[in-house]
């Protein structure tokens, strides 16, 4: 069963979040790794004052309806890099 995934990435806590929907996790992943960089490059170009973000991992639970977080339910992962770090 493939799950409906979205990656929410506040650039600024406490803004609400940006979403992208993704079709996999290794595209997640990918988004994950250009938010870290972007944010990264932005503060230490002086463009933040600060660095308050926050990036996660959503999938749509079809019974509730609405969107809660992403977890790999064979191994119970429920972050991205650990996950991929565990398929290693």
């Amino acid at each position: 069963m493939n799950k409906k995934l979205r990656v929410a990435h506040i650039p600024q806590v406490p803004m609400e979040a940006f979403h992208v929907e993704v079709k996999s996790l290794e595209e997640a992943k990918l988004l994950f790794d250009v938010f870290a960089n972007y944010d990264l490059f932005q503060f230490e170009n002086n463009i933040k004052p600060d660095y308050a973000n926050a990036t996660f991992l959503e999938e749509f639970d079809e019974e509730e309806g609405e969107w809660i977080s992403w977890c790999d339910d064979e191994t119970g992962i429920d972050d991205i890099h650990e996950y991929f770090e565990e398929m290693k």
